[in-house]
């Protein structure tokens, strides 16, 4: 096997040396064929300068050249004698990977002229090594520290294996052998080692000499301990973390890779330790030296995923112990966890202090994101886990957040530990709510019927406390940071409005009374007052002052929220939907002192809120409770109050702040207008019920009213406020308008497919409510809109309003025939079918007429189209099914309505055509 080793060593030595002699050889070439074209081309060479000339063997490049900036080693090679312009050249670039390029200027650019050493262009910057700079010194030099590393373990093997020596003697060996290798690495270092090749600085020797023995001393301890109990856990324990730290605190001059290698040692060093009776305190000390040492060194050298996985293995260690353990001491995870933070603190965000920079301009730091998850995960774990909160641990994991707060609040680049904190904060008081007050437990969303959380009278005044910290750190800091780190000032405003938010409605859902309780509206009313004026104190430290940033406006929407709590709390169902409309004036009416963006925004929460309450209910106060008395009742303040105010508040942001906001509130206004009709009309027509029965044509009718007449409304409100909201309201109510009548009027409810009782008043009956009070509402709409409106929109009302006009004529007549009920399955007589045709004609007359006289092509399309279907159903349908004087009657009244329109058609031409010749004479007599 030897033998076969020699051989493969010898094939690969070969191959490199082969290689290294095929790369010497092409780029002899190339360099050939580039003087041949220098010679060629005929152009003379500056001289070399004087002592550039290279002192060592022939062929290579000297060590001057080679480390000179890549325009100087591009031009020492390719310099020639001026005097001897066909000589070969002096100098041959050095083999590939040491520090020459590898890639000598081809033919063409040889050729060109020759320029000043400072105008030749840039060396490439990146450079490929070949395969024997990779085998010479990245990968001889870390294979050969692992096998030094494992070359010590297998001396010792082979020696137990061997009963050479014994077992105290191979681990003194294996000790003295590790030690060595750290002296060596030492030695090499203080020498003045440096790695001359380029792309090979990974392969520092002195760092993989000094991680091998480090590697080995940690093997030696470990079998003293573990295989031989040769020494005790207590010495072993020590043992093995005095060679991390000190793996660690070597890494200063060795590199990152090896501070790795000892800090995953070090973290090791329990877990190889046995002990018959383990002690937490001994754990948790040596692991807040271990942090801290490691934080110290990684401060100096700013190694950030060092101390990310020192904080990460100090976390792991701390879980695992809490969960594993039989009987956790509680003392020590409270140690271990304030030492984490206050190694983060004090020794690691320190470095800025140091440095004299401000913390809050550098952002945030992201390995305190690590430390904050394993605190918090900590904290969690003692306020909800069964077994710590009935011992009532839940205030040591209370401790432990507002420790996080504080760590943020000392230091603004720990800004992580905040979100971790808030965020724990709001998942622990939500688990505490019992799923069937908010009807989890109903919706089956995998909860049972116990809160996920202890609730008790600890957890009540714990989170009273929690809100009381967020809200003070929050607002001070959001004050102190406004102005130089408006991103951290709103990350303090946010968690100090939203953690106490949700501490006090958990409190609520829990302990209080959903319905009223006077109990908790006195604190959000106190959260309402406080967030407030945090929001003003806030703008006052802002540059410019009172400008409303993201810090303001999270406190000012936290108080908005607050509000809405308060009227929940406070009232019922019926005055909370009333008040909090009314309530969206307030922040209107506020920018008439305060500019702040997020006051319109707020009014568009609250009508947000509103909507969303109506939608929940309808019918404001509940069905049970809501009077049967038409019009007076809960729908007309519960659906208008919030629709008034909405209309003030954007009246008043159209005059302060405008915008968006105020678009939105003038949309809520419109919608809840019309929602307080139409809510009254259903709860009149079903009896004081708004929840059951069917549509009926009728209520439908009045409905389309109710559009159109809103329609019309919002645009003679946009030709005095023009508005971009109302001019598409209006069409949108336009159009849904026409939907609603060729869908309801003409199709699903029409009493020739019902057979709904039409009434039994000859002319006030249902046919005059669903058509022709329509029709005419649609054609006035027509004519206001006309020139205030999209000609399209303007042509589909006018049609519309023919259609109805036309349905109620059509239907009138069948009543007439008919009586009460006019349903298709009654048949037709033969002088109802008469009058039909006689009406259709009279019908298209007067469409003729009135398209004419209002210059309007819709109209007079309609009536075209009308009469067509009057020709056709004379034709093919009057000559079949009437007789007699009848059917002659019907082909005479068709022949003079016809001929009466060629004459009517043929005079308007001829006055057109006079009248154009008229305008005509008219301009030449101007011209002349």
């Amino acid at each position: 096997m030897f033998e076969s080793l020699i051989g493969l060593a010898a094939i690969i030595a070969l191959f490199v040396i082969i290689s290294r002699q095929q790369t010497r050889i092409g780029l002899i070439e190339r360099e050939l064929g580039a003087l041949r074209s220098l010679v060629l081309s005929g152009i003379p060479q500056p001289a070399p300068k004087a002592g550039e000339a290279a002192e060592g063997a022939p062929g290579e490049v000297p060590a001057a050249a080679a480390n000179a900036t890549p325009p100087a080693r591009e031009a020492a090679l390719t310099e020639v004698p001026a005097a001897a312009p066909d000589a070969p050249k002096a100098e041959v670039p050095a083999e590939a990977g040491e520090g020459t390029s590898s890639e000598p200027a081809t033919p063409a650019e040889a050729a060109q002229p020759a320029a000043p050493a400072d105008a030749v262009a840039p060396a490439r910057a990146a450079r490929q090594t070949d395969v024997e700079t990779a085998l010479g010194t990245r990968w001889a030099v870390w294979v050969g520290g692992i096998a030094l590393a494992l070359g010590g373990l297998f001396l010792i093997r082979y020696t137990i294996e061997a009963g050479i020596f014994g077992p105290g003697v191979r681990l003194t060996m294996a000790g003295i052998l590790g030690l060595v290798l750290v002296a060596g690495a030492e030695f090499i270092r203080r020498t003045g080692f440096r790695v001359p090749v380029q792309g090979a600085a990974g392969a520092y020797i002195p760092a993989i000499l000094t991680a091998a023995g480090a590697f080995i001393l940690f093997g030696t301890v470990y079998a003293a301990h573990g295989i031989y109990g040769f020494i005790g856990p207590a010495l072993a324990f020590t043992l093995l973390g005095a060679i991390g730290i000190a793996t660690i605190a070597v890494s200063l001059v060795h590199g990152l890779a090896l501070a790795g290698i000892g800090l995953v040692g070090a973290m090791a060093t329990p877990a190889l330790v046995a002990s018959q009776a383990p002690n937490p305190w001994a754990l948790f000390v040596y692991l807040a030296i271990v942090l801290a040492a490691t934080a110290a060194i990684a401060r100096i050298r700013d190694w950030k995923a060092l101390v990310a996985a020192a904080f990460a293995g100090t976390g792991i260690w701390t879980i695992l112990y809490m969960t594993d353990a039989p009987e956790v001491n509680l003392a020590s995870v409270l140690f271990i966890s304030l030492a984490t933070l206050a190694v983060l603190a004090f020794v690691w965000l320190d470095l800025f202090l140091i440095t004299g920079r401000d913390e809050a301009e550098l952002g945030f730091d992201w390995p305190s994101i690590v430390p904050g998850f394993f605190v918090a995960l900590t904290a969690l774990g003692l306020s909800v886990d069964p077994v710590f909160a009935k011992a009532g641990d839940a205030l040591h994991g209370a401790v432990l957040l507002a420790a996080l707060v504080a760590v943020a609040l000392y230091r603004p680049r720990a800004l992580p530990l905040l979100f971790a904190a808030g965020l724990t904060t709001v998942l622990i008081y939500l688990g505490i709510i019992p799923p069937a007050t908010i009807g989890a437990d109903a919706l089956d969303v995998g909860l049972g019927a116990e809160p996920l959380a202890a609730s008790d009278a600890l957890t009540f005044r714990i989170g009273i406390a929690l809100a009381i910290v967020f809200i003070a750190a929050g607002f001070w800091a959001a004050r102190r940071l406004a102005a130089a780190a408006p991103v951290h000032a709103a990350s303090w405003a946010a968690w100090g409005v939203i953690a106490p938010l949700v501490v006090l409605t958990a409190l609520w859902l829990t302990f209080g009374d959903i319905d009223r309780d006077f109990g908790y509206a006195l604190p959000a009313l106190l959260l309402v007052l406080i967030f407030a004026a945090g929001g003003e104190w806030i703008a006052r430290a802002e540059e410019p002052p009172l400008g409303g940033g993201p810090a303001v406006s999270f406190a000012l929407a936290g108080a908005g929220v607050a509000g809405l709590l308060m009227l929940h709390m406070a009232f019922g169902s019926g005055w909370t939907t009333v008040l909090l409309g009314a309530a969206a004036v307030v922040p209107a009416l506020a920018t008439r002192w305060r500019s702040y963006p997020v006051l319109g925004w707020i009014a568009v929460g609250t009508a947000v809120a509103v909507l969303g309450r109506a939608a929940f209910d309808p019918t404001i106060v509940g069905a049970a409770v809501l009077s049967r008395t038409p019009v007076f009742n809960w729908l007309l303040p519960g659906h208008g109050v919030p629709a008034l105010a909405f209309g003030i508040a954007a009246w008043q942001l159209a005059r302060t702040t405008n915008g968006r906001p105020r678009l939105a509130m003038e949309a809520a206004s419109a919608l809840f207008a019309l929602l307080t009709v139409a809510m009254l009309v259903r709860h009149a027509m079903h009896g004081g019920v708004i929840d059951t029965g069917a549509v009926t044509l009728g209520e439908q009718a009045i409905y389309t009213l109710i559009a159109l007449g809103a329609g019309a409304i919002l645009v003679a409100i946009d030709m005095r406020s023009p508005s971009s909201v109302l001019r598409y309201g209006s069409m949108a109510a336009g159009v849904i308008s026409a939907g609603l009548i060729v869908i309801q009027h003409f199709a699903v409810l029409n009493p020739l497919v019902t057979d709904e009782s039409t009434g039994t008043i000859p002319f006030f009956n249902l046919l005059f409510l669903a058509y022709l009070l329509p029709a005419i509402a649609a054609g006035a709409l027509a004519l206001y809109v006309r020139d205030k409106r999209p000609r399209w929109y303007a042509a589909m009302l006018a049609l519309v309003a023919s259609l109805l006009a036309f349905a109620y004529a059509t239907l009138s007549v069948r009543r007439l025939f008919k009586g009460e009920f006019i349903g298709l399955w009654s048949g037709l007589g033969q002088l109802e079918t008469y009058t039909y045709s006689a009406l259709w004609l009279a019908i298209g007359v007067v469409l003729l007429t009135a398209g004419v006289w209002l210059r309007s092509q819709v109209l007079r399309i309609a009536s075209a189209v009308l009469i067509a279907v009057a020709v056709l159903k004379v034709f093919l349908f009057d000559m079949s099914e009437l007789e007699g004087v009848l059917r002659a009657l019907s082909f005479i009244g068709l022949g003079a309505v016809l001929i009466g329109i060629g004459l009517f058609y043929q005079r308007l031409l001829t006055r057109a055509a006079r009248e154009k010749v008229e305008n005509q004479q008219e301009q030449l007599a101007n011209r002349e």
